[in-house]
């Protein structure tokens, strides 16, 4: 019995001591939890890292974007000058023809017929000169004899001079008989690219109403036919203080798609005549079209710089918020890296940034990258401004900042590996203490 009663004690014993072991332990992991505190191994969150760029004041060209319309350099219109029927048609529509090549035959027939009818009427006007200068030689001895008197000496010079002058007429004639024979081959009169043929074999084409028969178009080099609003041009004038540029000014054309092209045009002329029912001024530019990018009849936008501010600053486009309720703001990292909000006035474009002229100073630190972020942190939370690098410009090294696009690019990857890191192992202390912080919580 008392075997029995010892081991009944024993157990009972280990038992308690089993309770108070586990009570200790948990105690133990309630406190190191509470030391802790927050978040895994105690860390504390790092501020975001933003991209911003330093304000510089610089002479700043005032560059504008224009709508134009593309306008060949050359254009002719292939017309009939003759009437007729077109019997064939010489050229391949839509290829490249020289000056001087034939596009069409009209029937020649009716033009070769008077051609020869010409020709022989100046045939018996210089037979009958002929025989009036031989007339007028016979009489010259013998009106000197007075064999033949005077009367009939000054008729015979007459009829001389009368033919001579049917000579010229005939010659006349038969010279316009030749014109309308070649006018049936049509040639063409500039070198370009030609359109569709405007008629086919058998047509009807006439001469009195000029029956167009091809369109031709030299488009190696383009006009841009560009408008511009008046009261623009005089703002762009007045914020560059009236120092403007000329003509010659570099041209840029942008197309629909937003493709910008390689080929710089030249302004040629900016006309000083205001339009009275639109209120816009007409500008011409040239520009080089090797590979035809651009067809007459097109609407592009085109870039220029028609003034220069002496001191502005650019901003990245993507740097400004357009049109809130207090107008064009940017975020401004101030001196204790809180980004605060700031109203600017906008003066142009110069490729891709926005010429700021009012509301920033030198040496400030403009948010480019990283607004998502602020949007989940509290107002005035501070963050970590790093350079910020364009997209496709090469790389800052890791200590400088990661690039604008991936402005936390290595602290993500840091975050990604973290948690694989700091997951306790099976059978740790830590993986205890965290066991029994889960069992206190529930």
């Amino acid at each position: 019995m008392r075997s029995a009663h010892s081991s009944s004690l024993t157990l009972s014993r280990i038992a308690a001591c089993t309770l108070v072991a586990v009570a200790v332990l948990s105690g133990c992991g309630s406190k190191d939890n509470a030391k802790a505190g927050p978040g895994p191994a105690g860390a504390k969150m790092p501020p975001p890292q933003v991209g911003v760029i330093t304000t510089r004041i610089q002479p700043v060209a005032l560059e504008t974007e224009l709508p134009a319309r593309v306008e060949a350099i050359r254009t002719a219109e292939v017309r009939a000058r003759v009437n007729g029927v077109v019997l064939k048609r010489l050229f391949t529509e839509g290829s490249m023809v020289k000056q001087g090549q034939s596009l069409f035959q009209i029937d020649p027939e009716p033009y070769q017929a008077q051609l020869n009818a010409a020709q022989a009427a100046l045939g018996r006007a210089q037979a009958n000169l002929t025989s009036t200068a031989a007339t007028v030689e016979r009489y010259k001895p013998l009106v000197e004899a007075q064999a033949v008197s005077k009367q009939e000496f000054t008729n015979a010079v007459a009829a001389q001079k009368q033919a001579e002058a049917d000579v010229n007429s005939a010659k006349a004639q038969v010279r316009i008989a030749k014109i309308n024979y070649d006018y049936a081959h049509v040639y063409a009169p500039i070198s370009g690219r030609i359109g569709r043929a405007l008629v086919t074999e058998g047509a009807l084409v006439s001469a009195a109403e000029a029956t167009q028969m091809a369109l031709i178009q030299q488009t190696d080099k383009v006009y841009l036919n560009i408008t511009q609003s008046a009261a623009e041009l005089q703002r762009l004038r007045k914020d560059a203080g009236h120092k403007g540029f000329g003509a010659s000014v570099p041209v840029t054309v942008v197309l629909d798609d937003g493709t910008v092209l390689p080929q710089k045009g030249k302004l040629l002329f900016s006309d000083i005549t205001v339009d009275p029912t639109s209120g816009q001024v007409t500008l011409r530019a040239e520009t080089p079209n090797p590979d035809n990018a651009l067809l007459p009849g097109e609407y592009v936008r085109v870039r220029l710089a028609q003034a220069e501010l002496p001191a502005g600053i650019l901003l990245p486009q993507q740097a400004v918020t357009r049109g809130g309720p207090n107008g064009d703001t940017v975020m401004v990292i101030g001196p204790d890296n809180k980004p605060t909000p700031r109203t600017v006035k906008i003066g142009s474009q110069n490729g891709d940034n926005w010429v700021v002229t009012d509301g920033l100073k030198e040496g400030e630190k403009v948010m480019v990258d990283g607004f998502q972020k602020l949007q989940m942190l509290p107002p005035g939370t501070p963050v970590q401004p790093v350079p910020w690098t364009p997209v496709g410009a090469p790389a800052a090294p890791a200590t400088a900042g990661a690039p604008a696009a991936q402005p936390n690019a290595a602290g993500a990857q840091a975050a990604a590996a973290a948690p694989a890191e700091r997951t306790p192992k099976a059978g740790s202390p830590v993986a205890g203490a965290a066991a029994g912080t889960g069992n206190t919580r529930q």
